[in-house]
């Protein structure tokens, strides 16, 4: 999963450069129409602040799971109980997402990202038997910045470098058929307990009736962490295009595709027997891979006491993933948010 990251990033990079020259070559954009900042509200990270200036925002997701799939096909509950003790049905997972973002100077934007997550999970077991988790709390902190590589007329390439320290809990408990108090598997914690790595490529563009980016972003493990193990390798490729109705509202179509690697090692704190009783406890199957279509609106006022700010939302669900299972699959995701530059 390393090396396809690696191998992923450099092709991003590739591919925006070649973006790059084409924009140069056209000679059909204006900075007097530079959409750079109106990327949909599920991407973070993708646009650059003037010296000085801060984006402070605020976004609510919600990402919805019901059901079980086995590479590509769905798996009925009764085939999971055939192998397990335990069935997941269900799980919903709401962020809140703080944010604070700011222009070091023209070419550098720093950009720190704080999530509170509230996860709720739904069982059944070999004998019927239903039953549910929940944890919230804090997730792990992502300090990042934004470098402007290069920016000609309508166009702009950054590079992204990010860290997530780890200031999410892998310790959550929660009472089960087990007993009182269980340490609860992998998808249940709230954090990776690892420093972790962020690059990326952004590149954003426009013309007079539109305006376009692409993102990749990985996320890679440095360690294992206190309790033996490190979540998967993740690489994430998204791009959209936005059109932009009036001064004030635009609409955004967007695509994403997510790689996310099994997790190394085990943890320690779960029974040699869990990876046996309910699949979210077997460390060879949380891999997988997904490709989402997404479609946003953002209204921004021109005057009043919201001028300077935005309200936006964005909707999607998956059309393919492939998951090495059985794992929960994803049936939809939305996220809303407000952005106050100041």
């Amino acid at each position: 999963m390393r090396h396809s990251i690696r191998f992923l990033l450099i092709a991003l990079c590739f591919s925006t450069l070649t973006a790059n020259a084409a924009d140069e070559h056209s000679g059909h954009h204006s900075s007097e129409h530079n959409h750079i900042g109106n990327e949909p509200i599920g991407v973070m990270g993708a646009h650059a602040h003037s010296q000085g200036d801060w984006m402070f925002s605020y976004r609510f997701m919600r990402m919805d799971m019901d059901g079980n799939r086995d590479d590509s096909d769905r798996v009925s509950t009764s085939k999971v109980l055939k192998d397990y003790m335990i069935a997941p049905q269900s799980m919903t997972m709401d962020m809140h997402m703080l944010g604070a973002m700011y222009g070091v100077n023209d070419d550098v934007t720093v950009m720190l990202m704080v999530p509170y997550l509230d996860v709720e999970m739904d069982h059944v077991t070999r004998m019927g038997a239903k039953f549910t988790t929940r944890t919230n709390g804090i997730g792990d902190v992502k300090l990042s910045g934004l470098v402007s590589v290069q920016q000609w007329n309508g166009g702009q390439l950054s590079l992204n470098a990010g860290i997530s320290i780890p200031t999410g809990s892998i310790d959550e408990k929660d009472d089960t058929p087990a007993g009182v108090n269980q340490h609860l598997p992998y998808p249940m914690q709230l954090g990776s307990g690892t420093y972790d790595l962020m690059p990326g490529l952004t590149y954003l563009g426009n013309n007079d009736m539109l305006s376009w980016g692409a993102q990749g972003v990985g996320t890679i493990r440095l360690s294992d962490n206190d309790n033996d193990y490190s979540l998967g390798d993740r690489f994430n490729l998204t791009s959209w295009i936005v059109k932009e109705w009036t001064s004030q509202f635009s609409s955004s179509l967007r695509v994403n595709g997510e790689w996310w690697g099994n997790i190394d090692g085990s943890d320690r704190k779960l029974s040699p027997m869990a990876p046996n009783m309910v699949p979210t406890a077997d460390p060879d199957k949380r891999a997988g891979r997904r490709f989402d279509l997404l479609v946003g609106a953002s209204f921004s006022p021109a005057s009043g006491w919201f001028a300077g700010q935005r309200i936006a939302a964005e909707f999607g669900a998956p059309v393919y993933q492939n998951l090495d299972g059985p794992q929960l699959e994803t049936d939809w995701t939305v996220t809303v948010g407000w952005q106050l530059v100041l």
